[in-house]
């Protein structure tokens, strides 16, 4: 590959892409599969696409060079999708599992390195009732296994699986984004799922793999309206990317053309549909109030990190003035910052501690919004600008968003991103935040003032967690931005990071002292929200997942208090490193336990025990689908499971558990799960 192709590469920038150094949004329209294979040229539709404005195709199969030189010569770039058994129990029958390797090697090794390939898709919506058949926590291990193969053959490429709201739970951990699937036909409705699919993406990009609405049912004009609102609620929720479905009204699907469908922006003779008109115009800007910000950042001994912290700071979107608050460096600081960036306003204090410099930025500062970070925080450019629409409708004195670790350079740093006890913020539900951390904080000055500031007491740690909660305790409400990121450097050593963690857990010590009643018995936090730990959500072993009654429920989530944390980051993922990580997880609770109120028995939950009892019989119905089975089984007098039920129906002391597998040639299965006497399953089949 060339340094030109190289640098023109993809790649995620914290909660968006970039590309030839620039952010770019991913703008796509999915293409195939149709009846026939594909077109003998594809100029005409790919020049047509790229007139209305996409920027990229995604496909349901791996593309050939053929259709990626096409692409390139149109500027198109093309997300690939792995075509394999996922509809089927792919653990029953080994060769469709065996069969997706090597067709993601074989189609990589001829395809990984052309200019016009930005990503794979391992796997496009695995049935709900199959996921919970074959179990979620090893299905995810599964896609997680698809990644790694095809990374290791194409690592210049993203990797992301297709979910959709029936398998919230079934992230990848090791995806480079997360893609959804979604078919609401509500603008609120869309706009509110978007805001909780960025907490259940954690830290990386959220892309909107699929939308679209059949204009056959609901009519052109109402096709080409909800199609304008859904990008433009994308935009405006932070969205990395949105993907319409679909460039064609022609669509194959398990060996036949669906006539009864029709989500095309053309027609089935290719001719435009009005909702290609909408689509090709921008999207329009939304245009908020920007107020008049002050950035704060306070520092002691920075001198050496404190370049890259200004350097973004400048960098930034929007008009703004930018305040550092020296407390009491003796390397050098205050020079240093004078001399090298005198379009900073400049603060010195004697030794004063974190709290009484952040009050001392915020006298200093001119602004009707104080916005902190972080000496080792690199805010990103539109940080302000993302925060300013927080603020635009004035339900919120206090914003901030996600604090992301850049990539770690070594082990020690992986394991150090990778472990329990880093800044948090805590959310109360999908836009209103319980806690934000200080290097990712900004607070009316109004709203500032009316609590007093932070409180002095508060050295090192602990002064935002006090600040936020007096917030709340005022009356005041906090928002989330989840795009208004900055790149947090951690500590660089193991060791380091531990360090750090003695001295939060005297902050909590403090916090115990001055707010009793916010804390347990056992000296943990009590949180009312769920505490971010910056990893994807989803499925462990003794996971807690919401099916819904007989596991039909549409949108399907775990129940979580502490959200996943990150991964190690798989280039430094030895078992030195996993070592490290798992040592380094006990540390952290006994450690700040001791410093917060002398005990080595840290706060904690519960262990889940599996709910699932023993299996006596596996049986497959032929030609009958999941609901239809179920049907029967109802209408024979079986009782419904409830919600967190692992299984679906039940009569007297017999249980069953469903799933439908669709076979590649369009035929249907059920397969059945049994706990108890078989024979109550059959009786009542045949009784139906």
């Amino acid at each position: 590959m060339t340094g030109d192709h190289a640098r023109d590469r993809w790649r995620t920038d914290g909660k968006f892409f970039r590309a030839a150094g620039r952010r770019v949004s991913l703008r796509a329209v999915t293409y195939g599969p149709f009846p026939g294979g594909w077109p003998r040229d594809f100029a005409p539709d790919f020049q047509r696409i790229r007139a209305a404005g996409f920027n990229a195709l995604r496909l349901f199969e791996m593309p050939d060079s053929r259709l990626l030189d096409a692409a390139a010569a149109h500027g198109l770039r093309v997300f690939g999708g792995l075509h394999w058994g996922q509809n089927e129990e792919f653990f029953r029958t080994p060769r469709l599992l065996s069969a997706a390797r090597v067709s993601l090697a074989e189609s990589l090794r001829e395809t990984a390195d052309h200019p016009a390939l930005a990503g794979v898709f391992v796997a496009n919506e695995i049935p709900a009732d199959l996921v919970r058949w074959m179990g979620p926590a090893r299905v995810r291990a599964t896609l997680e296994e698809l990644i790694d193969l095809g990374r290791e053959s194409a690592p210049r490429l993203l990797f992301a699986y297709a979910n959709y709201p029936s398998t919230e739970y079934l992230e990848p951990e090791n995806a480079d984004f997360t893609a959804f699937n979604i078919y609401l036909e509500q603008a609120a409705e869309f706009r509110a799922y978007l805001k909780r699919l960025h907490h259940i993406a954690g830290d990386r990009p959220l892309v909107v793999s699929e939308f679209g609405l059949d204009s056959r049912r609901n009519g052109l004009v109402r096709q080409a309206e909800t199609l304008r609102w859904a990008e433009t609620i994308a935009a405006e929720e932070e969205c990395a990317g949105f993907t319409i479905f679909s460039w064609s009204d022609r669509w194959w699907n398990n060996s036949a053309e669906v006539g009864d469908w029709d989500f095309g922006l053309v027609d089935r003779d290719g001719n435009d549909k009005p909702a290609i008109e909408a689509v090709t115009a921008p999207v329009p800007e939304k245009v908020v109030p920007f107020p008049r910000f002050s950035v704060i950042v306070c520092t002691r001994d920075g001198r050496e990190r404190i370049d890259r912290c200004l350097a973004a700071i400048r960098a930034m979107d929007g008009e703004f003035e930018t305040v550092l608050v020296d407390d009491g460096s003796t390397d050098g600081t205050s020079s240093h910052v004078a001399r090298r960036h005198p379009w900073v306003k400049l603060v010195t204090l004697d030794p004063c501690g974190l709290s009484a410099a952040r009050n001392a930025g915020a006298d200093a500062a001119t602004g009707d919004v104080l916005a902190y970070t972080d000496d080792d925080c690199e805010p990103d450019r539109e940080w302000l600008v993302r925060l300013a629409r927080v603020f635009a409708d004035g339900r919120f004195a206090a914003a901030g968003g996600p604090n992301l670790p850049p990539p770690p350079r070594d082990w020690h740093e992986a394991v150090v991103c990778a472990s329990p006890g880093a800044p948090s913020h805590v959310m109360l539900d999908d836009e209103e935040a319980e806690h934000l951390p200080g290097c990712n904080l900004a607070v009316t000055r109004a709203a500032f003032e009316a609590v007093g500031g932070f409180d002095t007491r508060f050295e090192t740690a602990g002064d935002d967690v006090d600040f936020c909660w007096r917030l709340r305790e005022a009356g005041f409400r906090l928002g989330f931005a989840p795009g208004a990121f900055v790149w947090h450097h951690r500590r660089k050593s193991v060791r380091g990071f531990l360090r750090q963690q003695i001295g939060y857990g005297r902050a909590e010590r403090l916090l115990l002292e001055k707010h009793p009643s916010r804390f347990s018995k056992r000296g943990g936090a009590r949180w009312h929200g769920f505490v971010y730990g910056g990893g994807p959500v989803r499925a462990m072993e003794h996971s807690l997942i919401e099916h819904g009654s007989m596991g039909r429920g549409g949108y399907q989530s775990i129940r979580n208090r502490m959200l996943p944390l990150r991964g190690i980051d798989t280039r430094f993922s030895r078992w030195w490193s996993r070592a490290a990580l798992a040592l380094v997880e006990f540390l952290v609770p006994h450690i700040r336990a001791w410093e917060r109120n002398r005990t080595l028995i840290p706060p904690c939950e519960p262990r889940r025990r599996s709910t699932v009892p023993r299996v006596d019989d596996e049986i497959a119905v032929h030609g009958i689908d999941r609901d239809a089975l179920l049907g029967k089984l109802l209408a024979a007098g079986w009782k419904p499971g409830g919600p967190f039920d692992p299984w679906d129906a039940r009569l007297g002391n017999t249980r069953v558990l469903a799933a439908t597998e669709h076979h590649a040639d369009g035929s249907k299965d059920s397969l059945v799960r049994v706990w108890g006497d078989p024979a109550d399953l059959s009786q009542s089949i045949r009784s139906a």
